[in-house]
């Protein structure tokens, strides 16, 4: 198991799995820097093909991640300052990451940190897990949140959080499909890592495929999208439609037995 620490990033590699937690005293706020940190962490992870799912943490009960580090702005991080290669969190804005990323949620998870949660294609919280997206009331917006939530909840829910950035609970971004899972505080990394090894165990070139055929299609006319696909105008789709995998998968089918993925 190979462990590493980077400021207030700290990693820890698994087989193909990478477990990145964020760990930044007193409440686990993002700063330019942190956020920079974070960009190479989630950069790294895409470009290396020996890495096949992501858990993103935070360290502690209290605190999954309330956004902006305003101790920081207060020094003198401006909000419209250099984020680093992914975006804010090193995450949400990272061109081409076509493996699955699940975020464990605890505790205290509003503002820029729902939007990071957000980012990942799977989230588990704990039943202690709160959410906001309190933006208005410091008169900004939740520009992220503004764009994701309402295609994946209905639009009404999502104006309510949005407009009133009214806290709710875990059991209510269960009901709304927010999280896939609650668990008990105590088991909510363990969960995580079932869930991260089950990834780990498909087919990666299948799931590069998903993930950029979701992210293509999302503005596009259905017709449009699954042309591409179908033209393997995709490079993930194309590669997948090229690969040993896929005879595999085919041979294992028709043999009754378990597929041996290689990623190629």
């Amino acid at each position: 198991m190979d462990m590493r620490t980077e400021g207030p990033i700290k990693t820890r590699r698994d087989g193909a799995i990478l477990e990145v937690t964020l760990d930044a005293p007193k409440a686990n706020a993002i700063s330019l820097k942190t956020s920079r940190v974070m960009g190479q962490v989630f950069r790294d992870f895409r470009d290396d093909d020996s890495l096949r799912v992501c858990i993103l943490r935070a360290h502690g009960e209290k605190f999954f991640c309330p956004g902006w580090d305003l101790k920081a702005a207060a020094e003198g991080d401006a909000v419209d300052g250099d984020y680093g290669v992914g975006g804010f969190g090193g995450l949400q804005e990272l061109p081409n990451l076509n493996k699955p990323v699940i975020a464990a949620v605890n505790g205290i998870c509003c503002g820029g940190g729902l939007e990071l949660a957000l980012s990942a294609d799977l989230i588990l919280c704990s039943s202690n897990a709160t959410f906001a997206l309190p933006e208005i009331r410091s008169g900004t917006v939740a520009d992220a949140a503004s764009i994701k939530l309402p295609k994946r909840i209905p639009y009404h829910v999502a104006m309510d959080l949005l407009l009133t950035g009214r806290w709710f609970d875990a059991e209510e971004a269960l009901r709304w499909g927010i999280v896939k899972e609650i668990t008990t505080p105590a088991d909510l990394l363990a969960k995580a890592w079932d869930l991260a090894r089950l990834l780990e165990s498909g087919p990666p070139l299948v799931y590069a495929a998903i993930k950029e055929v979701v992210r293509e299609a999302e503005n596009m006319r259905f017709q449009d999208a699954l042309n591409r696909i179908t033209k393997r105008l995709l490079p993930t789709v194309d590669k997948l439609y090229s690969s040993e995998d896929q005879l595999e998968g085919a041979r294992a089918f028709a043999e009754k037995r378990d597929p041996v993925w290689k990623g190629k």
